[in-house]
């Protein structure tokens, strides 16, 4: 009876899917009896309400052209004070309430606004909606972080001018750099600047989990007072993801309603332990644990990346999920850069066209391989397929190619692969050499390696040399799990053959091949 074979890698349990449902989808279900509701409220209340906002603009505006005029926004800049200080706070925050009002909100507050000196940074969690700047409004109108282009905005633009915002520019390299200078320099003026004000999710979530904070708000290591925002509605018409109602259909559904609740939360300040001031992700962290709790949501560790492997997804005619892995947590794992996962995505989009739904079963995998299911295939497979349902999601993809093929596409394992193949050492692989020992590898006899040979040879010279094997298996982490089977057919073969007094000659003399398998071993998280 033949030896079986036992995975050299065991699953990873820590990588699994969280029990977090995607934080990225609005998934609000209209009824048609609400719907008709809402278009014989909205033929009365929208008409109206437009009005009134048009109206309130009408006055803002020019009260927000007189708070700025002649105050610069670059260069020395101060924070504003005497009259135009009074006016944002009071004037403007009075019309931001009125507007919000003309909306049809209706805005509960509860806890306490703590000073400037004793907080300088407002962190706001969830972030889901363009609706969330009523916080702004109540929290009267602290500074913020916008990007520069917001203030050539129509109107609006000469709003957040009055909040004297810290600018972001993508065209700037050093933007993000004077950013967090800005930050930090505000944070530890001690009062001289009003508090700033900002969302740490970096993006809009549907509020069902808090997902990773940005350390922003963090670096300075000064106090942070959470502010927590909800929608206690039955319908919910403001959440705004990636996937999910327009913001145009949001805003005629809002305003079609009767009203619209929010409640803005003040939690007591966090302020930072010494360890927490040397390390912005524990203070963020911990801010962000306390949140949850009082939210009594789950965290999570998605991020705005997971956001951009999304829309990455959509642009390949993936579903939108299929884009959907928890970066931070991969990546500090596995060491994963954005553009490798972009890459990635790429490569996963190849194999999941052909199949619907954005995953890939090992029928499609065969295919993409260029080789029939087999016990080796299955077993490679069942790696990749960490949950056991028999497909592959992105997720898995990554984790897979990551974890279990680019540890063989070592030079000195390539090295030792080519050399298998090349039997007649004469540094050269011909088709021959190379179809016999995938056959004995894979235990098929009628496997057909025209194609794949083809593909590595990129030459056409009839035969593939170590550079164009090595490019190949670089280029093409999946087969690299292929490539390499023949060796671990060998030390397997050799481990069953070997006796006990071998083994521990091999133990203590034969460090090289101890140090492979522990290799493996350390990327067991």
């Amino acid at each position: 009876m033949p030896p079986q074979r036992v995975s050299a890698l065991p699953r990873q349990q820590s990588l699994l899917l969280p029990a977090v449902i995607n934080p990225f989808v609005q998934d609000t279900k209209i009824s048609k009896t609400t719907l008709i509701k809402c278009v014989l409220l909205g033929i009365f209340l929208v008409p109206l309400r437009a009005v009134f906002m048009s109206l309130v603009l009408m006055v803002t505006w020019p009260v927000a052209a007189i708070i700025t005029f002649n105050h610069p926004l670059k260069g020395t800049v101060e924070p504003m004070t005497g009259w135009r200080r009074f006016m944002c706070r009071r004037v403007m925050a009075f019309l931001g309430r009125a507007y919000y009002f003309s909306m049809g909100f209706r805005v509960v507050v509860k806890g306490k606004q703590v000073k400037s000196s004793e907080a300088p940074i407002l962190a706001v969690a969830p972030h889901s909606t363009f609706f969330d700047g009523i916080v702004c409004i109540v929290a009267g109108l602290p500074s913020t972080v916008s990007r520069v282009e917001n203030l050539a905005t129509p109107i609006f633009g000469r709003f957040v001018r009055c909040l004297q915002p810290v600018l972001v520019s993508r065209k700037d390299p050093d933007s993000r750099k004077n950013t967090i200078q800005e930050i930090e320099s505000r944070a530890k003026s001690e009062g001289h600047w009003p508090q700033l004000l900002i969302f740490p999710e970096g993006t809009c979530t549907n509020r069902s989990c808090l997902i990773t904070f940005k350390q922003g708000a963090f670096i300075p290591g000064v106090p942070v007072q959470p502010i927590l925002i909800r929608y206690p509605n039955k319908l919910d018409t403001v959440t705004w993801t990636w996937q999910g109602f327009t913001s145009k259909t949001l805003l005629l559904l809002t305003l079609s309603q009767l009203y619209t609740t929010v409640e803005i939360e003040f939690l007591p300040a966090q302020v930072p332990t010494e360890e927490e001031k040397k390390s912005p992700t524990l203070f963020a962290s911990r801010v962000r644990e306390a949140m949850a709790k009082a939210l009594r949501v789950p965290v999570t560790d998605h991020t705005y990346e997971d956001c951009r492997l999304m829309i990455s997804a959509g642009d390949l005619t993936l579903p939108m999920e299929a884009g959907l892995v928890e970066f931070t947590k991969i990546s500090r794992k596995l060491n994963l850069k954005w553009d490798n996962v972009r890459k990635e995505l790429e490569g996963f989009a190849t194999i999941a066209s052909t199949c619907k739904g954005g995953r890939i079963t090992i029928e499609e995998f065969a295919k993409f391989l260029k080789i029939p299911v087999n016990p080796m295939l299955e077993e490679l497979f069942a790696l990749f397929d960490r949950n056991g349902d028999g497909t592959i999601d992105f997720r898995e993809y990554v984790i897979g190619v990551t974890i279990l093929c680019r540890p063989a596409n070592t030079e000195d394992v390539l090295q030792l692969a080519f050399k298998l193949f090349d039997t007649d050492e004469d540094e050269k692989i011909t088709h021959d050499e190379f179809t016999a020992l995938l056959r004995s590898a894979l235990g098929v006899s009628d496997l057909n390696m025209v194609k794949l040979f083809k593909e590595i040879d990129a030459d056409g010279s009839g035969f593939i040399t170590f550079s164009e094997f090595q490019a190949f298996a670089t280029t093409h982490p999946e087969y690299a799990k292929l490539f390499t089977t023949y060796l671990e057919l060998q030390r397997y073969q050799a481990i069953q053959e070997a006796d006990p007094g071998d083994l521990e000659l091999t133990g203590h003399n034969d460090p090289g091949e101890n140090d492979e398998d522990s290799t493996s071993d350390k990327k067991d998280d």
